[in-house]
């Protein structure tokens, strides 16, 4: 049987971003830099190299300069060329969206992720489709949606990206409890939200990439509250593995956590020190600051 192609991606962006305050009392979490482009920008990119080409998505109150991002700026297009930086116009091309193939909705209550996803049930309709948290940032060659959707295409059903953690750190996650191993993919009969490390059934967390389909949605719809009396996707996911329906990916590449301010940090460094531009002095810079340290201890 032919899949349906994945054309459509989910963002959830309702969050307040509390861990970055006071940052995010007036900017967006999505909107802050890592090195010289937000947050959104990393997941958009990696979403359209995918194949995705509808983009839904999920904000709240105070999400606004979302939307001006990824708008066309006429004034600063012309500043930049009555200053002679037209060089600057291609990397404004990046951030433009063209009419129609994003749109914005509104998750009025904050109900957890799973509601987040329900929120956009109508403009998905009744194909797969992606989910993508931007707070995952993935250094990969190949970018992980695109690891996945390629993937997706030989086993069906629900997808999730996954990756081995310490046992300490189970408790953050989703885990997949395992029911077949076939190396990149694997089968799951089960998902636990957070679990207690003692209680974890492997070290396979669930990460911010998700190709989905429309029976999530069927699930979601019964509002059935989880761990912190938010609708968790995880759940809603977890009864499709009755079926052999729910598939992990080990994905190949780097996840930072830039949810977390150490997370951030890390992410940073990383993608400055992969920018020729940048390498040899952000190295020079931790190279001294590491000497210092070393010095006065």
């Amino acid at each position: 049987m032919k899949l349906n192609k994945v054309t459509k991606a989910v963002f959830p962006v309702a969050g307040l971003g509390t861990r970055f305050l006071p940052a995010t009392k007036s900017i967006p979490k999505e909107i802050m830099t890592l090195v010289d482009r937000p947050l959104i920008q990393y997941a958009i990119d990696e979403a359209r190299a995918a194949g995705i080409k509808e983009f839904i998505f999920v904000t709240s109150r105070g999400k606004s300069a979302l939307e001006d991002y990824f708008d066309n700026a006429p004034e600063l297009e012309a500043a930049l060329i009555k200053s002679g930086k037209e060089h600057l116009l291609e990397v404004l091309k990046e951030t433009n969206m063209d009419s129609g193939a994003i749109c914005y909705l509104r998750q009025n209550r904050p109900m957890g992720l799973g509601h987040a996803v329900w929120c956009a049930r109508r403009l998905i309709g009744d194909e797969p489709f992606a989910v993508l948290l931007p707070d995952d940032v993935i250094a990969a060659e190949k970018p992980c949606l695109q690891q996945m959707i390629e993937a997706h295409e030989q086993t069906g059903g629900n997808m999730v990206a996954a990756m081995e953690v310490p046992p300490s750190k189970a408790s953050s996650y989703g885990v997949l409890d395992i029911g077949e191993d076939m190396g990149a993919i694997v089968r799951a009969k089960g998902v636990v939200e957070k679990p207690k490390p003692e209680d974890a059934p492997s070290n396979l967390a669930v990460i911010g990439r998700y190709i989905l389909t429309p029976k999530i949605l069927t699930n979601l719809n019964r509002m059935k509250q989880g761990q912190g009396g938010e609708i968790q996707l995880t759940d809603a996911i977890a009864e499709e593995t009755a079926e052999g329906n729910v598939y992990g990916y080990r994905f190949r590449g780097q996840r930072y956590d830039c949810g977390s301010k150490a997370g951030f940090l890390q992410a940073t460094v990383a993608f400055g020190l992969a920018r020729p531009d940048l390498r040899e002095e952000l190295n020079g810079f931790l190279h001294d600051l590491i000497s210092m340290q070393k010095a006065a201890q």
